[in-house]
């Protein structure tokens, strides 16, 4: 957070910054902190904590390390709900709730699709693979629809539409609801976090031990999909935060979810932090999105982690 605040296209000195957190500073630095630069990596402090704290519930809950929010086609239905509001010319309000739309009706589809194979599947693991599937198959049609959409969009509005299917944080200053979110959905997390360790063992045991399965398999799904569909409503389609950070830090502390979840929040924040600080400086003044920095952080790291552990995902 202290870079974030300190590098930029004008890169302040760290007394400065805290100059200004101590309220302090001079004008100049307080226009470019408090303004500019605090809501930015506010706002990527919660949507990467959210999206991590997402890839992990349902990694844990499909004990499938490969299953993140994107997967399901949850970053599908967002893109198609979105860039229909640009299409149309909307403010930005009508974006947000045209991606949270297309968020929820993502996430239901999948799971209405899916159903059966929970029903028919003694296991989560073997139900978790079909899901993964149905929601590969949902995500490419939702992909068909953006490229039509992209097609028929007129010149002016493609940059902007292409930015936001890449991840941008570029004046997300909307930080209030994304962070009390990542809170309250890590609270919650944290309390079903004992039924989610005896979850590992596989369904029956935990059920003989007293979790009530498909109540925690519905409770966790909800809290995954609102956790991915506050995080892309504020910073567009980033993907590799769910996936990484949750794999990263089980191989780091454990699998003990009690340990696990609030790890992956701190560390899916600091990832997007720093991609972002990372996305604002490297080509400056000039700006990239910021998910071609996580997928260029994340793809080397993800290969790296995969072979230090003997190919097991």
């Amino acid at each position: 957070m202290l870079l974030a605040l300190s590098l930029g296209s004008q890169t302040l000195p760290l007394s400065a910054v805290a100059d200004v957190l101590l309220g302090r500073g001079s004008p100049a630095a307080e226009a470019i902190v408090l303004t500019l630069r605090l809501p930015r990596a506010l706002s990527a402090l919660a949507c990467g904590a959210l999206l991590a704290l997402s890839g992990a519930l349902l990694q844990t809950l499909l004990r499938n390390p490969l299953a993140e929010p994107y997967v399901l086609g949850v970053s599908g239905g967002a893109s198609v709900g979105a860039l229909t509001a640009l299409w149309l010319g909307a403010g930005w309000w009508w974006v947000s709730a045209g991606a949270s739309a297309g968020a929820i009706g993502a996430t239901a589809l999948v799971f209405l699709l899916g159903a059966r194979a929970f029903r028919h599947h003694a296991d989560s693991a073997g139900a978790g693979v079909q899901l993964l599937l149905v929601g590969v198959i949902v995500a490419s049609g939702f992909s068909a629809v953006v490229a039509f959409i992209l097609s028929v969009a007129p010149d002016s509005q493609l940059r902007g539409m292409v930015f936001w299917l890449l991840g941008d944080l570029n004046g997300a200053d909307r930080y209030g609801l994304p962070l009390s979110g990542a809170a309250v959905l890590l609270g919650v997390a944290l309390l079903l976090a004992r039924d989610l360790n005896l979850m590992l063992l596989g369904d029956a045991p935990a059920q003989a031990l007293g979790v009530n399965v498909r109540r925690l398999r519905i409770a966790v799904v909800v809290m995954a999909s609102l956790a991915a569909g506050l995080a892309i409503t504020v910073a567009g389609s980033i993907g590799f935060v769910g996936l990484v950070v949750p794999h990263a830090l089980r191989l780091a502390v454990g699998n003990d979810q009690r340990l696990l979840l609030p790890a992956c929040a701190l560390g899916g924040g600091a990832f997007l932090v720093l991609a972002d600080t990372l996305a604002r400086t490297l080509v400056a003044p000039m700006q990239l999105p910021v998910g071609v920095l996580t997928a260029f952080i994340g793809v080397p790291a993800f290969l790296w982690l995969l072979l230090r552990n003997g190919g097991r995902a």
